[in-house]
């Protein structure tokens, strides 16, 4: 275990703390730990009432690439 003197900086702990996951986790490990505290972005709540009146059948075909 790394013994640290406190406080330190942000890049520093930052560093730290991924290396510590890496060697615990694994490099996917590590990601995937990090992606349970994406909150994302944006405002579903307001953007939900923007969003196209389309049919399952016209999404997925507007999801193709052209021929």
């Amino acid at each position: 275990m790394i013994k640290q003197n406190y406080p330190i900086d942000k890049n520093t702990l930052q560093k730290l703390g991924i290396d510590a996951l890496t060697e615990k986790l694994g490099a996917v490990g590590m990601i995937e730990f990090m992606r349970l505290f994406d909150s994302g972005y944006g405002d579903y709540t307001k953007e939900k009432y923007n969003l196209p009146d389309m049919s399952m059948e016209e999404i997925h075909f507007s999801t193709l690439p052209p021929t």
